[in-house]
């Protein structure tokens, strides 16, 4: 067995930050979250139930956990103004407070670090579902020789979608140190668009079968006439009991017998 060691060179890692927020509303295009400055992710429930019998405890179970969070910001998109439950009237310029809050999607973007590459190393993606914005007090303060700026928050409460295999959640976590780049690759281009797609956010079946077709196939050669191969079962399409087809983006057909896989 292997003896642990402390303190690899490249394996003192931190979280820090907090960027590239993007706000989805039903039927319409992502946009930017300017301006945001903190996400404060609260979880909710979760609490721990003890049993006892004669006095001794002999089992204990987790409630069930919401994704609770807290956001705050100097500014936010136009957008957002009906998820606070602001809503324009039919006059140009005339708003109207404390109307139905409309529900959004949010995904944002926290930093990993470690003593190597410094906040740069890597990154988390978080994408969150169903989320339903409370706003707290604001504070309208007069101008001074040190002006503060206004810091909007929103207590956020979500509905989590159904998932085939797991318990519901709101909010999903990409980390890029161990999600095939093909695979983030194609999620970012949906989050934030590209020349051929509009930024949306992908409901929880599409985020899964993102991983499943998007990510590298691996074929090795054992050196005595045998290959072992890995990925995704999607990836392999058995025709019959001994011929089989690779269905990924990464493998470039050659001849009726052979691929060639672009990755490596």
């Amino acid at each position: 067995m292997a003896k642990l060691v402390w303190g690899i060179a490249g394996e003192r890692f931190y979280e820090a930050g907090v960027d590239r927020g993007v706000l989805y509303i039903a039927d319409q295009p992502g946009v930017v979250w300017n301006g945001l400055t903190s996400v404060s992710e609260i979880p909710s429930g979760g609490e721990t139930k003890a049993y006892y019998i004669d006095g001794v405890k002999y089992q204990q179970v987790s409630a069930d956990e919401e994704f609770v969070a807290n956001i705050e910001a100097f500014t936010y998109p136009d957008e957002f103004a009906e998820c606070e439950g602001t809503l324009q009237s039919p006059h140009s310029g005339l708003f109207l407070t404390s109307q139905p809050r409309k529900s959004f999607g949010l995904s944002y973007r926290t930093r990993i670090g470690n003593d190597l590459d410094g906040p740069d190393h890597a990154y988390k993606l978080h994408l969150v579902y169903n989320a339903l914005a409370e706003s707290s007090a604001r504070q309208n303060e007069t101008l001074d020789e040190s002006p503060n700026l206004t810091n909007f928050s929103w207590r956020v409460t979500t509905l989590p979608p159904p998932i085939t295999g797991y318990k519901r959640t709101a909010h999903f976590v990409v980390d890029s140190r161990s999600t095939d780049p093909l695979a983030l690759t194609a999620l970012e281009e949906i989050l934030y668009g590209s020349d051929a797609l509009t930024p949306r956010l992908p409901d929880a079946s599409e985020l899964f079968d993102i991983f499943e077709t998007h990510s590298s196939f691996v074929v090795i050669d054992n050196g005595d006439g045998s290959f072992t191969a890995s990925g995704t079962d999607f990836q392999v399409h058995m025709l019959d009991s001994t011929t089989f087809e690779i269905n990924t983006p990464a493998a470039v057909f050659i001849d009726a017998t052979s691929y060639t896989l672009t990755s490596s």
